[in-house]
């Protein structure tokens, strides 16, 4: 069986990843090709020049009233054993290698919408060329790929293609990339003018004169895969951001359709476990050292220092003077309201990020919050951090800081108010750090309360910040009481597997066959 998967990351290759999908399209391919399967995987080329490539052949592209040029190459990694493709031209690099380009809030998307529907295109033109093999099984990644499943149901050049089999996986359903069907040079009717297409299929439920590539992805391909089996749940039920409760954001009836036609499958995403079987020798020295190192780096891009850096300098000094004598709790990843809402909510005159600083100070611990993102939660854990001397924030993202502070923490806060799937828990568990973890999506598939970690859960955002705290305050207090018990726990969370080689099975089974 041949399969091509199409996606906007792909961490198999260098800074071309962002989010968790990277992980992805890293891992499954390999896991798969390992089981007899050929892989190809095709991105955007973000300015891929240092690797070895060789070039496939030259497309021309028709695409917004013209013929673009577009180049394909066969890229060279380690990863052998799956076939890296890339597509060129000048779009997919101008942002100097950045995968995505954040628009202003006035035209969302609208940059990014362009650049992938040119690859989209591009992508259809390379199957119909022959230039890209024809798979068995066409695999799409998030709405970055999705205008591939409208070209080839509605433009005629592709109708060789109707009975080619379909897949399209929801990483993250809260961003679609919803653009106008006309009126805007990035624009469905502005990139295919001469596309007849059936507005009902490919409209936005809540903006009907805008075109939704996510839904659109869902409505015209034979298997909708969500990377959990609770997140494929809770997708299903209209969001309630009021209440705190994250699902379907507007695609509910289009999925819950699919469902009652069998083409909704949840499966977990996997992780790899191969290098991190020994004991981990970090100490906190190497980690102090590494944090000094990414701050230094992070305050040369500007003239200004930012008072973010110059605070989490002045505390970094403090830990490494004052050795830490309680629980160490981490965290790691992008800040953004999916991942850090229920930190900024009120808390008894304070917020919940305060309230947890409090509670651990009470067993003379700290916390460090590794992360970027949105600028406001930036600047409310920046505040945060100079009110609380247990807490650093850093700023950014370093890969060998996020690492270790998997292998030294001793507890992993991840109070996400939804989580497709989530990896960051994995990692932390593979390292043997049990984590804390608001009941949802792909953290409650992972994580068993007083089993191999601790979960929370609430209706309300108020029950869900109350919960929060509790969970928190009463794990530290198990973990300093019941020694037992909390080994029991490390341990649990350290045997964890899951496995891509398990995962790439039932990719095969209930999406592929």
């Amino acid at each position: 069986m041949h399969v091509l998967m199409v996606a906007a990351e792909n961490d198999a290759l260098p800074n071309a990843k962002v989010g968790g999908v990277a992980d992805v399209l890293r891992d499954c391919p390999k896991a798969l090709a390992e089981l007899g399967l050929t892989v190809d995987v095709v991105i955007p080329d973000y300015g891929f020049t240092t690797l070895e490539r060789v070039q496939l052949g030259t497309l021309h592209v028709p695409f917004a009233g013209y013929i673009y040029d577009v180049q394909v190459w066969q890229v060279y990694v380690d990863q052998q054993q799956v076939r890296q493709l890339v597509l060129s031209h000048p779009l997919f690099s101008q942002h100097h290698g950045a995968v995505y380009c954040n628009d202003d809030g006035d035209r969302p998307f609208a940059t990014d919408a362009t650049k992938f529907a040119l690859f989209n295109a591009a992508v259809c033109e390379a199957l119909l060329q022959g230039v890209i093999t024809r798979p068995d099984v066409l695999h799409l990644h998030d709405w970055h790929s999705a205008c591939v499943a409208v070209l080839l149901k509605f433009d005629h050049r592709f109708a060789s293609f109707s009975s080619l089999r379909s897949v399209f996986t929801v990483h993250n359903i809260a961003l679609q990339g919803i653009r106008p069907f006309k009126g805007d040079d990035s624009s469905l009717e502005a990139w295919f003018p001469a596309l007849s297409y059936n507005g009902e299929i490919l409209c936005d439920p809540r903006y009907p004169h805008c075109f939704n590539p996510m839904r659109s992805a869902i409505n015209l391909v034979d298997k909708i895969h969500l990377v959990s089996p609770n997140y494929a749940q809770e997708v299903l039920q209209a969001s309630e951001p009021h209440n705190g409760f994250f699902g379907g954001e507007g695609l509910e009836r289009d999925l819950n359709n699919a469902m009652a036609n069998n083409k909704v499958v949840g499966i977990l995403n996997g992780c790899e476990y191969t290098e991190h079987n020994a004991q981990s020798t970090s100490t906190l020295s190497q980690l102090y050292f590494e944090i000094e190192q990414a701050l230094f780096v992070w305050m040369a891009k500007e003239v200004n220092l930012q008072s973010s850096y110059y605070i989490a300098h002045q505390r970094l000094q403090q830990f490494i003077e004052q050795p830490v004598k309680g629980p160490l709790v981490t965290s790691v990843g992008r800040l953004t309201d999916q991942k850090a809402l229920l930190l900024r909510q009120p808390y008894e005159n304070q917020q919940v990020l305060d309230a947890l600083c409090e509670k651990l100070n009470e067993q003379q611990g700290r916390m460090i919050i590794l992360g970027s993102g949105d600028t406001a939660l930036e600047e409310v854990i920046t505040t945060a951090m100079a009110r609380n001397s247990n807490l650093l924030f850093l700023k950014g993202y370093g890969n060998s800081v996020g690492e270790l502070l998997y292998e030294l923490g001793d507890l992993f806060l991840m109070p996400s108010s939804f989580e497709p799937c989530g990896i960051s828990q994995m990692l932390a568990m593979r390292a043997g750090q049990p984590c804390l973890v608001h009941q949802v999506g792909g953290l409650k598939d992972t994580i068993t309360h007083l089993e191999n970690g601790f979960s929370f859960s609430g209706d309300t955002l108020q029950t869900q910040s109350e919960a929060l705290v509790t969970c928190f305050a009463n794990t530290l207090t198990l973990r300093q009481e019941q020694p037992k018990q909390w080994d029991e726990i490390v341990s649990n969370a350290k045997a964890a597997r899951f496995t891509w080689s398990y995962v790439a099975k039932d990719y095969i089974s209930k999406l592929y066959n």
